[in-house]
């Protein structure tokens, strides 16, 4: 890949999870080159990794659009997660260092700091939760459930479902994410297992609530 293409993919990926590019919105290439000021040629071949990835989609005639998911998609790769989190949650329990305990604690502060701030900070709580999870992964020392986790945990649902959060659900979070710690500092798989699965199933309802809530009025619509 050249660095033209590799600067494009990083620039539509960004504009992908960060919800510039909204789910089915559909993918101009031209209109991509120019915001990313390359040829069209980086354009497809950025495109073609984004496909891959599951990111973007192409219809019978080939146009590309940001990829859309039904509630039962986005319910499915909840529990992907849920399994896949709660089994490094579990061999974190019984591998994690006290240093990576420090650095779960310290992320853990700045999120009730992003959290408990004059206007909540969505931004750093995303960056802090992403980079708190990270460190689980990490104790969990096991390449396989990274990269299988790697491809679900970077879907822009999982970002989106942050930035939906209420205050209560971010509180929520924290909490969780504050017995996580206390199962890590025990060395209790059981538990910290546990912990994650309800973590992640709340995560989901959230998405579900938001999910819902936006389509009542095209529903009540199609009523009329």
């Amino acid at each position: 890949m050249s660095r033209a293409s590799d600067r494009a993919y990083a620039i539509i990926r960004d504009m992908i999870l960060s919800g510039d590019l909204p789910s089915g919105a559909k993918i101009g290439e031209e209109a991509l080159a120019e915001q990313c000021g390359v040829s069209r040629t980086p354009i497809r071949e950025a495109l073609n990794r984004l496909e891959a990835e599951l990111l973007i989609r192409r219809n019978d005639t080939q146009r590309s659009f940001v990829a859309d998911w039904s509630i039962d998609d986005v319910e499915e790769m909840f529990e992907l997660r849920g399994m896949l989190e709660s089994r490094a949650a579990r061999r974190a329990a019984k591998r994690i260092s006290w240093e990576q305990i420090e650095r779960l604690k310290t992320h853990h502060e700045a999120i009730g700091k992003a959290i408990h701030a004059t206007k909540p900070d969505t931004h750093s709580f995303i960056e802090h939760n992403h980079l708190f999870h990270g460190v689980i992964l990490e104790a969990s020392a096991s390449a396989q459930l990274t990269n299988m986790l790697a491809r679900i945990v970077e879907r822009p649902i999982v970002h989106r479902t942050a930035r939906n959060y209420s205050l209560e659900d971010l509180e929520r979070s924290h909490r969780q994410h504050g017995e996580l710690i206390a199962a890590f500092e025990h060395h209790d798989p059981a538990w910290a297992e546990a912990v994650m699965i309800s973590h992640i199933r709340r995560a989901f309802h959230a998405y579900a609530n938001v999910h819902i809530d936006q389509r009542l009025p095209d529903m009540s619509q199609a009523a009329e």
